[in-house]
């Protein structure tokens, strides 16, 4: 992706949009968005959801509709994004899920990151608080470093799951407009972005919402670049965590074991800290390190393989940290990945910052 000057006024400098319908059709009102044998078959997605996208955008940010229309008449619906948001890898069980990302590749390759960053991490760590194990991991787990920042186009993305997935419709034609804003606002021709399926971008997979709140110019040179610039993906992940109340020294997540079944009622009830460590007891749980009575901590269980000794869950006691972690992604499988694999990490380079 060129982060280079696309706009003029509202919109584009250079139309480089490839259409493979006349441009008569283009010109046309958006009702014919879906006539051309490029974009979708009819039904495949809703013209009226894509008409008054653009009518909004024009009205409310002030678009060029025309242009605008082009765009998205530029846009492959990719069936596959709607089969791969459908069957997320959180819905794997703990022993598969961990088997993706505690992977060699993965903790020798946070350590080279760590070495070939470590003044920017160093200065990031002093400056947020966020530990630079937690920041590598996040970028290991979702990107392998920057290795794997996604194959499809943002823009296909987005406006598959804004005009094609009824489900989660609304979310994301607010992250396509969101998108759109930032290709303005940044400079960024938006059909040239590479991300997820869900149209996450760059090293730290931010979505649009998360770019805008989040995203950080650290070495001042007018761009928020988090798909080259490892300083401002770096910044930024840091920054997302500072803004979520991350606990400067604060442990992240502790085993736990349990006596009876009495403790399984807590197992529920969302993701953020609810009992007291001096509660605990009344459950039968027990920390497996010691942490002040009025702590607060999540019960979470974690399914084991068959194979693996003992009974069939790990418990751990989830602290504020491991809760700020799932919200960068609100499952407890990824904030344990992103947990272990900053450990594994940390004790492979040696255990110092």
């Amino acid at each position: 992706m060129k982060l280079t000057p696309f706009f003029q006024g509202n919109w584009f400098i250079e139309k480089r949009w490839w259409f493979r319908c006349s441009k008569s059709l283009f010109l046309l009102a958006p009702l014919y968005l879906g006539a051309c044998s490029s974009l979708l078959k009819d039904n495949d997605r809703d013209p009226v959801a894509v008409s008054n996208f653009i009518n909004r955008m024009v009205v409310t940010q002030h678009f060029n509709q025309e242009d605008l229309t082009q765009l998205l008449a530029s846009v492959e619906i990719k069936s596959d994004i709607i089969k791969k948001i459908s069957k997320p890898a959180e819905a794997l069980p703990w022993y598969k899920y961990r088997q993706i990302f505690i992977t060699d590749a993965r903790i020798e390759g946070g350590v080279k990151f760590w070495q070939q960053n470590a003044s920017t991490l160093s200065a990031v760590q002093q400056q947020t608080g966020v530990p630079a194990e937690i920041i590598v991991a996040i970028l290991g787990v979702e990107t392998l470093y920057g290795q794997r920042m996604g194959s499809y186009r943002v823009l296909d993305a987005l406006a598959t799951l804004a005009f094609s997935y009824p489900p989660r419709s609304q979310f994301f034609t607010s992250e396509l407009e969101k998108f759109l804003l930032i290709c303005r606002d940044e400079r960024i021709n938006p059909t040239e972005p590479l991300g997820s399926y869900a149209g996450a971008m760059g090293t730290p997979q931010f979505m649009p919402s998360s770019y805008q709140a989040y995203a950080v110019d650290y070495d001042g040179d007018g761009q928020r670049d988090i798909w080259h610039n490892n300083a401002d993906a770096i910044a930024s992940v840091a920054n997302y965590f500072k803004k979520h109340q991350w606990r400067t020294g604060q442990g992240i997540a502790i085993p736990v074991s349990a006596v009876g079944e009495t403790y399984k009622k807590d197992l529920s009830g969302g993701l953020k800290p609810n009992l007291r460590v001096e509660e605990l007891d009344l459950i039968n749980v027990k920390t497996l390190r010691s942490l002040p009575l009025d702590t607060k901590v999540k019960l979470l269980s974690f399914e084991k393989a068959a194979s693996e000794q003992g009974s069939g869950e790990e418990l751990w006691a989830g602290l504020d940290n491991f809760y700020v972690i799932t919200r960068y992604n609100h499952s407890p499988l990824y904030a344990m990945a992103v947990y272990q694999l900053s450990q594994a990490i940390l004790n492979k380079k040696g255990g110092f910052p």
